[in-house]
């Protein structure tokens, strides 16, 4: 089995309004040619709050959940959050995605490793540097 990867919620906005550059746009198609993309809930709640300009926009982002595999918070991903948060200073949500990783052996695929950069054993792929 290969290795998996979990999509931060940048990386599901990037894809959702086709803004990658050209390389990143091919690293992330060939993941989905794959894999169906794996987001943790915290991603699932900020795509739903994510203001649109329109209902297509609202139903390519519904549609972009229904066909990911969505991790819920369950108990060892709230304790290793709350790990986390105590040795890091980092925004809660960036914490229960890099513990949603760690918990489940993901590589996180963001834009923003510098949020992640401190965190131990986090492996993480930035599309833009592919």
């Amino acid at each position: 089995m290969g290795i998996k990867y979990l999509w931060d919620t940048n990386t599901a906005i990037y894809y959702l309004q086709q803004q990658f550059p050209l390389s990143a746009e091919k690293y992330i198609d060939d993941l989905l040619k794959k894999e169906s993309p794996i987001i943790s809930a915290i991603t699932e709640i900020e795509l739903l709050c994510w203001k649109t300009a329109t209902e297509k926009d609202t139903e390519i982002i519904n549609g972009f959940i229904n066909d990911s595999l969505v991790i819920e918070l369950e108990q060892l991903i709230k304790l290793k959050t709350a790990e986390i948060r105590k040795a890091h200073r980092i925004k809660l949500p960036d914490a229960i995605i890099a513990a949603t990783a760690l918990v489940y052996g993901l590589t996180l695929v963001s834009r923003n490793t510098e949020d992640f950069k401190n965190i131990p054993d986090l492996n993480i792929i930035n599309p833009w540097e592919q």
